[in-house]
């Protein structure tokens, strides 16, 4: 009897943290589409906003430019990536809250004083990436783009730039996602040293290993040119050996705890 009481616990156990589950999913997923709607009604200045860079850019060049679409829907359909892109990105620490309120009740003091800085940090180290393209690549990649543009002398006629709408926001969120994706390199080797994965030595003796890989990912999360994955890859290699000093703190820590 008392068995059975024991697994019935366990099953009423389960069943309440699957309740608390979707609850917080279902919140998150309201939060979210809230913020799509009202993100949708300034879709266009949230556009303005992205297309900046490449106002900027070609501001002074004398030329006429415009941003173009082919196809009656895709302004449309543009809008609605920007506003669901924009609400993603705002409602991401609401969502990393209702993530940590789900597993803290059932975490350690210590473990939730471990993990606590990287949900601080993850969305932190997005938004450095996301600025790093909007502020500094961005700005270089249009200009090396653009200079590939003639004016017709040697080729009978002149190529110019004609954006698209939809390519260009394309091209703003995968090298916003790249780089976002890609920051979180010190929350993810500072966790697997956490687990006993890696160590600062393992780290260092494989470093070459590292760049290797690093400049390997930079050329593919990025258009194939060297403004941009250059602009990736060395933010990277900085991130790595700042990864390398964050490990390091953390072993000292646990042979400090180990000690005492």
């Amino acid at each position: 009897m008392k068995k059975k009481m024991s697994h019935d616990d366990k099953d009423t156990g389960f069943v309440s943290h699957l309740t608390e589950l979707r609850k917080r999913l279902i919140h998150s997923f309201i939060f979210l589409i809230i913020f799509f709607i009202i993100c949708y009604f300034f879709a266009e200045y949230l556009y303005g906003f992205l297309v900046e860079p490449y106002a900027q850019a070609v501001r002074e060049d004398g030329t006429n430019r415009r941003l173009i679409f082919t196809a009656l829907q895709e302004t449309f359909l543009t809008y609605l990536k920007v506003s669901f892109f924009t609400a993603f990105f705002v409602t991401c620490p609401f969502i990393l809250m209702q993530i940590w309120k789900f597993i803290a009740p059932g975490l350690y003091k210590h473990e939730k004083t471990a993990i606590l800085p990287y949900l601080v940090l993850t969305p932190v180290l997005f938004l450095l990436g996301g600025m790093l393209v909007y502020y500094l690549i961005m700005p270089l990649a249009i200009k090396f783009f653009l200079s590939f543009e003639t004016t017709g002398i040697s080729t009978n006629l002149p190529i110019q730039l004609e954006a698209k709408v939809n390519e260009y926001l394309s091209l703003v969120m995968k090298l916003i996602f790249a780089f976002g994706i890609s920051f979180q390199l010190p929350v993810i080797l500072s966790l697997l040293a956490r687990v006993g994965i890696v160590n600062s030595n393992f780290l260092k003796e494989r470093r070459k290993y590292f760049i290797v890989i690093i400049f390997a990912a930079a050329a593919l999360l990025t258009p194939p040119d060297p403004i941009t994955q250059i602009g990736l890859a060395v933010p990277l290699l900085i991130l790595y050996e700042l990864s390398i000093f964050s490990v390091k703190i953390i072993e000292n820590k646990k042979l400090r705890d180990s000690d005492a």
